[in-house]
């Protein structure tokens, strides 16, 4: 009994100590949070590899965009009709919530190529995060700008 009376007590502690550090951050450690678009995973990689050798830890890479889903897994024949529909066969999308979703897709330029928009930063699919003492958010901000991500 003595000695789940100390596991408690230490526990106890334990709470009370990191309770009290967790609102001491949030009052005194500043961060700044980054988000930066990239071309291609390559150089968001390269990217969070040179911010980890500068210190940063808080990193992370995902891939995004505008419609829903992974994308093709494999090469799909237009002429056979064997696909589910023209967002999914040109625009790379899984509409799961149904057939409106991807009609209302294929009225998208990007589906039937008849439009260039001629934005450059609207290919920017790969996006890194990063969360940085706010002292040094130049620093990181210039390291990922040196690897070609925009903020």
């Amino acid at each position: 009994m003595l000695s789940n009376k100390k596991i408690d007590t230490e526990s106890l502690y334990v709470q009370t100590i990191g309770s009290i550090y967790h609102i001491w951050r949030l009052i005194y450690v500043k961060e700044r949070n980054i988000l930066a678009g990239f071309h291609t995973e390559d150089d968001a990689h390269k990217a969070e590899k040179a911010l980890r050798q500068a210190g940063f830890s808080i990193i992370q890479i995902d891939r995004i965009g505008q419609f829903p889903g992974d994308g093709n897994e494999q090469i799909l024949n237009p002429i056979s009709g064997d696909f589910p529909s023209l967002g999914n066969l040109t625009l790379a999308g899984d509409f799961p919530s149904g057939r409106d979703a991807s009609v209302m897709a294929a009225v998208n330029p990007d589906a039937s190529g008849m439009a260039d928009r001629g934005d450059d930063n609207l290919n920017r699919s790969v996006l890194l995060t990063a969360v940085v003492p706010e002292e040094q958010g130049d620093l990181a901000t210039e390291i990922i700008r040196s690897y070609g991500g925009t903020i």
